[in-house]
């Protein structure tokens, strides 16, 4: 479990473990152009956030037959990294294929037009200009790629065509900056070819390659599936020695789930089946990236239960307010954002309301920051357990923060500082450093128990 946990977390620039979370940032929707603001990211802070992933439509980057470099795409992608930024966010851009014409799967892994140097150069638009950008954190360079009528196999496919592009992509986005990480998929099966309920074909070749990260997509909408499934992509990741970022999770919502309480497509199974992958997660010491952060101003029709979305939000704004907080709540469940040494294991259980973190500290690192959630989990207000000797609560009906219930004489109390607007736990010092410690957040005041 330790080894897992560690082997799967990524590490900021002062080497603390950091568990990266947040959502699916759209620039347009079939509704057209979506557009945040300010306010928008401090949502999403309070939900839990500290990652964006922003995807980019190939046709405002590319020559690509319909697409063309457009300036003004450009500096919107300035602003939601400079909100993102603001509020401590890190960026990541995923490359869609929207936008252009048409983008033909089969042509382009024959390269006949040199279409991988038309896409690369798209990708030096962005490489280039976010070179020296520290809060963007890397580039998830091929999005959910297809086999479609090619007669081969995924292994081949993979193995002769995806791996070598990949080995490509990589090598030139490092000329630029060695530094940023790259985000890697696996091919995209055909309907109804998936494994265990798992539309992507396994990658079983190493890509040699440094700072990369496994991104897999799970949309799993089969409970006893997921663990099996990310068992997989353990596995892969190990072999590919890549950290996972679950890159797009969440099976979509269909439109009468809003309505249904019960039933099999009612919210009390969506809750379930979402706990249940949150928690695989969380055993796993995974980062996850939520789609989508947006309203509901439209439906896609591909599913047997009929309409559904990925949006998070109910009503038909752009960036959407009204919360389906049949998911949402499990989406910002409390959880060890930032630490100053090692998470050995973590887990929020959502029947008893209380986050276990296990870790090995490190001062020498600086802040820790536990994100909580305090307004949506603990209205009742909240108590921190560090040990056996350390306790301390917070009493909402108080509102002065964090409050000592019993702790030992060396230990300073304004190490631990209760941030509401953020709704994080901030340890500017643990109280024994380069030692394993637990660490407990209980609904209630003084309930030790």
């Amino acid at each position: 479990m330790a080894f897992s946990q560690i082997k799967h977390g990524l590490r900021d620039e002062v080497g603390r473990h950091v568990i990266p979370r947040g959502f699916v940032i759209n620039t347009n929707d079939h509704g057209g152009e979506v557009f945040f603001n300010s306010d928008d990211y401090v949502r999403m802070v309070r939900m839990g956030a500290n990652t964006q992933v922003i995807r980019l439509e190939l046709g405002k980057l590319s020559d690509f037959p319909g697409g063309k470099l457009e300036p003004n795409y450009l500096l919107k992608l300035d602003s939601l990294i400079a909100m993102g930024k603001h509020v401590g966010i890190k960026t990541v851009f995923k490359m869609t294929v929207y936008g252009v014409d048409k983008f033909v799967w089969e042509e382009f892994w024959q390269n006949k037009k040199n279409e991988y140097e038309t896409y690369l150069d798209a990708w030096k638009v962005i490489w280039n200009r976010y070179a020296d950008e520290t809060s963007v954190l890397g580039y998830d360079v091929v999005n959910e790629p297809r086999k479609l009528t090619m007669k081969i196999s995924y292994k081949d496919l993979t193995d002769k065509y995806l791996i070598p592009l990949y080995q490509k992509i990589i090598d030139e986005s490092h000329k630029i900056n060695a530094n940023k990480m790259i985000l890697l998929q696996s091919i995209f099966m055909n309907k109804g070819e998936g494994i265990d309920n798992n539309q992507y074909a396994e990658i079983t070749a190493p890509i040699n390659r440094k700072n990369i990260i496994f991104a897999p997509h799970i949309y799993q909408n089969k409970i006893d599936f997921i663990k099996p499934v990310m068992d997989r992509f353990d596995r892969e990741s190990e072999m590919l020695e890549a950290p996972i970022l679950i890159g797009e999770w969440g099976f979509p919502t269909f439109a009468t789930t809003d309505t249904i309480i019960e039933g099999n497509l009612g919210q009390l199974k969506y809750r379930e089946l979402y706990i249940r992958t949150a928690e695989v997660f969380d055993s796993m010491g995974v980062g996850s990236i939520k789609a989508w952060f947006l309203g509901n101003r439209s439906m896609q029709n591909f599913l047997p239960g009929g309409p559904s979305t990925w949006s998070i939000f109910s009503d038909k704004t752009d960036a959407g307010t009204v919360e389906r907080k049949y998911i949402t709540d499990v989406i910002a469940r409390p959880f060890p954002q930032t630490i100053a040494g090692d998470i050995q294991s973590f887990l929020f259980n959502h029947a008893t309301r209380t986050l276990d973190v296990n870790l090995k500290t490190d001062n020498s690192k600086g802040a820790s920051k536990i994100f909580i959630g305090a307004n949506r989990h603990y209205p009742d207000g909240f108590s921190v357990l560090i040990g056996d000797d350390l306790v301390m609560y917070y009493n909402p009906l108080k509102n002065v923060g964090l409050e000592i219930y019993k702790s030992p004489k060396e230990v300073d109390p304004s190490n631990f500082i209760w941030d509401m607007h953020s709704q994080k736990l901030i340890v500017l010092k643990w109280p024994k450093d380069k030692q394993i410690i637990d660490l407990k957040i209980v609904p209630g005041i003084r309930n030790f128990n």
